[in-house]
């Protein structure tokens, strides 16, 4: 097998499972929200990946009691963010990218999503899509096609990196390649997956995956 080249002009990263690692927090956060809220964590727990926290919130609160439990999760969260970590290969990737269009699009609040990555050390890059910029969240195009016309390049020029399913169909209905992290994208259609962006590497004409983190090929 050969190391995986995937042309693009620019890359459109998700925030959480992709640049960072933020599992134990949100699961902390969503478990003391669900308690709080005479829920069961595990049926609460199992809806946030991919979703907008009103989203999410919606699927389980009386519509005029969304705001208040978005911001109440939202602290939660923000309370421990203290011990995220990037995701193995991230560090060395985003630092190649000076002179690369890249942009976060992420079902996350502002706050919560740069908050994040400042403490895992990934820098903020000048455009990110959050939560607050859509009127559709993930599974629906729209965060995508923002990051993409915010970086005022064509979606089939960029690469989407997802890890959940619903930032995948994201990813793909935007009309985006789009590169799954991890072993929950083989039950995706991500044109390519692999298990961390460890060796992943900036060529100029895209990104190039070393055969060894390669889970899936196109």
């Amino acid at each position: 097998m050969t190391d995986v080249l995937l042309p693009a002009e620019g890359l459109l990263f998700d925030n959480d499972g992709v640049l960072v690692d933020s599992e134990p927090a949100v699961v902390r956060a969503w478990t003391r929200w669900a308690v709080d809220s005479g829920l069961d964590p595990d049926e609460v727990t199992a809806a946030v990946p991919g979703r907008r926290a009103a989203d999410t919130v919606a699927l389980f609160a009386k519509p005029e009691d969304v705001e208040g439990a978005v911001a109440l999760v939202t602290r939660y969260e923000l309370e421990d963010v203290a011990g995220t970590l990037a995701i193995p290969g991230v560090l060395d990737l985003v630092a190649q990218l000076d002179a690369v269009p890249w942009a976060v699009v992420t079902s996350g609040v502002r706050e919560l999503a740069t908050a994040r990555l400042r403490a895992a050390g990934v820098p903020v890059p000048p455009v990110v899509v959050t939560a607050e910029d859509v009127a559709a969240g993930k599974p629906h195009p729209e965060p995508y096609l923002t990051g993409a016309a915010r970086l005022g390049l064509d979606p089939g020029a960029m690469i989407v990196l997802e890890d959940s399913p619903s930032g995948v169909r994201a990813g793909l209905a935007a009309g985006a390649t789009v590169l799954g992290i991890g072993r929950t994208a083989l039950d995706t259609d991500a044109t390519v997956v692999v298990r961390d962006l460890v060796g992943a590497r900036w060529t100029g004409e895209g990104l190039l995956l070393p055969d060894a983190a390669v889970l899936r090929r196109p």
